[in-house]
């Protein structure tokens, strides 16, 4: 396998990860522990179950008929995968403006300023990376270190909190209470819309495709999950050691609250370095994603790509400025996410059994079934979600 393809595949995996790994990822794992404490350690094994039926499925049939979610939902039945893109848009861009929220955050903590003005300079930050010449590459490397750097830091923070890790295990599999809602907000956050199909729609880019490529790409999605777990589980290990300690944390911005009172003054910044790098990974990811899904309607936004994707990053600061970021917008854009995925999963499961889209290729009997199973779980749980919003 040769380096670039290498590096493509380990950026389609970061890509999806570090879009997942955003403000709402650090707000829905600190708040769902503060409220769980050791059973979310459930939620989290779940969630990450749920999470690979999705992605491979996903992943693989993509790739294999060369089509982006959208096309192959049109060519199964026409109209729906306009109806598909309208859902995972409105997803991506509900996730985005909280994102540009979460940058503003992020450089207020290390630097002080007002975080309209650091939501402001990390829009043109985004806008940078998409008008470099080679943008995919700049992609890639972006998202790839600041997710590293992600990682190490939540991992240290960890450490010194002191998590009563035995107790987090033995309820991760044996819980002492189950939260539905929680479980369909974290799929919806790590996979839910957009997510799910940011790295599959980056492989079919850089012109990775077909059948012979089939083993590199669960290699890909596999990878991106398992990093967006380790970085799950670490945050929920910090939050835990804090909670059991008897803290409180601040209500206005719970993950700040881990990490300042586990490390003290070095701690909160490490929480304004990880905040931004979650955040703008986050806003670059959507951004890509939810144009991917535009730009094979018409040759217009295939041709002007970039501008349809600096609109789409412009429209969601100027939201953040007017509205602002409320913690339970980052809640509630992850549900949203989540309810989206049965519907998507199913449309890629459907023309998985296609041989007028797949031709010879067919789909793994075990994949389909699982790929079923979190139609059905996430279907279900979303229901029990909008009856007790209902409520």
């Amino acid at each position: 396998m040769s380096k670039q393809k290498s590096s493509v595949l380990l950026g389609a995996a970061f890509l999806m990860a570090t879009s997942a790994i955003g403000p709402g990822f650090l707000t829905q794992t600190t708040v769902f522990t503060q409220q769980l404490a050791a059973s979310f350690g459930f939620v989290i094994l779940i969630s990450v179950l749920l999470d690979i039926g999705a992605q491979l499925n996903i992943w693989r049939v993509l790739t294999v008929s060369g089509y982006r979610a959208q096309d192959l939902a049109n060519a199964l039945l026409p109209g729906l995968g306009y109806m598909l893109a309208a859902l995972v848009v409105t997803g991506g861009l509900a996730f985005n403006i909280a994102n540009i929220g979460g940058c503003g955050l992020g450089l207020q903590v290390l630097t002080g300023m007002d975080t309209v003005y650091g939501a402001l300079l990390s829009c043109g930050i985004a806008l940078f990376i998409f008008w470099m010449k080679e943008a995919g590459h700049v992609l890639d490397q972006f998202t790839r270190w600041l997710g590293i750097l992600m990682v190490l830091l939540t991992l240290y923070v960890a450490v010194s909190s002191h998590p009563p890790v035995l107790q987090a295990v033995q309820q991760s599999v044996w819980p002492a209470v189950i939260d539905t809602k929680a479980i369909v907000t974290l799929v919806g956050g790590t996979v839910g819309g957009y997510i799910s199909f940011a790295g599959a729609h980056r492989l079919l880019d850089a012109g990775i495709s077909g059948t012979t490529q089939i083993r590199f790409v669960n290699r890909s999605a596999v990878s991106g999950i398992v990093i967006t777990a380790i970085m799950r589980v670490l945050l929920f290990l910090a939050a835990l050691g804090i909670i059991t300690q008897g803290a409180v944390l601040d209500s206005g911005n719970p993950p700040a609250s881990v990490f300042r009172i586990a490390a003290g003054e070095i701690g909160y910044r490490f929480f304004g370095i990880v905040m931004w790098s979650a955040a703008i990974t986050s806003v670059v990811g959507a951004a890509y994603t939810s144009v991917s899904f535009l730009k094979t309607f018409h040759p217009f936004i295939a041709a002007n790509e970039r501008w349809f994707i600096s609109v789409f990053i412009l429209f969601s600061t100027v939201v953040f400025v007017i509205a602002g970021n409320p913690v339970q917008l980052l809640l509630m854009a992850g549900a949203l996410n989540g309810l989206i995925l049965p519907v998507a999963l199913a449309v890629v499961l459907v023309a998985a059994g296609s041989t007028r889209l797949l031709q010879h290729y067919r789909h793994p009997v075990w994949m389909q079934l699982a790929g079923w199973l979190v139609v059905l779980i996430m279907g279900y749980l979303g229901g029990v979600t909008i009856a007790a919003w209902v409520k």
